[in-house]
């Protein structure tokens, strides 16, 4: 991993976020990558994070204003840019992993130079797989994946729309990575913009996604696993959902509601991978 650690930064956006939970991250990725830099952008209303996680390789930004999710990653992948960084790792403070997942990743991007962005598999903390590589979305897709019902179509619908019918060692170029654990080549960024930051939260993943995924491959990589303690915020919270239904509305006026024919094609093209 040396041969490439001095080209890797990594950013953690907090809000409020359990001190042992950060923690674990951090120490997990500075006991495999002792030369990676850090960002940490702090959204919360105070500082009380800052004591405890400054050190060598770890730039904590204390970022009160809480422009968002994307927003405050830019503020890390512009400071990155300045720096000369290759990679990015776009990490969530949940997550953690037990053994290189980030040379990998690197060596096949290497490899394969028409790879834009990749994302390892996803655990849930027992070990079942988190169906994160998406189709992109529609308005109907949304829909299906809040209600749930009727539960035969569901079933259709959501076996096709999240990949799941895919042979889960298989990497494959999905449209739609999630953001809770994903590295970048910067240049792509340079060259393509960093998050929107007109999402304030939910949604400015599956944008970015979409813009690299158009001109580079987006790859899922489960080769490698990251585990993920995933809650749906959108889904017990009125402010969260509220959030969520003001970005699912600026997505799809940005991409388009009903008529968007690069969607179709595109989800038509990645489905033929499977044929």
């Amino acid at each position: 991993m040396e041969k490439y650690i001095n080209k890797v930064t990594a950013s953690i956006v907090l809000y409020n976020t359990d001190k042992k939970e950060l923690e674990r991250i951090v120490k997990n990725l500075f006991d495999n990558y002792k030369s990676l830099i850090l960002y940490l952008i702090d959204n919360s209303p105070t500082d009380v994070l800052k004591m405890q996680f400054e050190r060598e390789n770890i730039i904590y930004i204390f970022n009160p204003s809480n422009p968002g999710f994307g927003a405050a990653h830019n503020i890390a992948l512009k400071e990155a840019l300045l720096i000369g960084s290759e990679y990015h790792l776009v990490v969530n403070p949940d997550t953690y992993f037990n053994e290189d997942i980030i040379s990998p990743m690197i060596e096949y991007m290497q490899q394969n130079p028409d790879v834009g962005m990749m994302m390892p598999r996803i655990l849930n903390e027992d070990g079942t797989i988190q169906n994160l590589p998406k189709l992109l979305p529609s308005p109907y897709s949304v829909l299906m994946r809040k209600l749930k019902k009727p539960t035969t179509i569901y079933k259709r619908f959501i076996n096709n729309y999240e990949l799941r019918f895919i042979d889960e060692n298989l990497i494959y170029n999905a449209p739609i990575l999630s953001g809770c654990f994903t590295i970048i080549k910067m240049r792509v960024l340079q060259e393509l913009g960093c998050y929107d930051d007109k999402f304030f939260m939910y949604f400015e993943d599956w944008d970015l996604s979409r813009r690299i995924h158009r001109h580079y491959k987006t790859i899922y990589f489960p080769k490698v696993s990251v585990y993920h303690g995933y809650h749906s915020g959108a889904n017990k919270s009125r402010k969260l959902f509220k959030i969520f239904i003001n970005s699912a509305i600026t997505y799809f006026n940005k991409w388009g509601w009903f008529s968007d024919r690069e969607r179709a094609l595109i989800n038509k093209e990645t489905l033929k991978q499977f044929l």
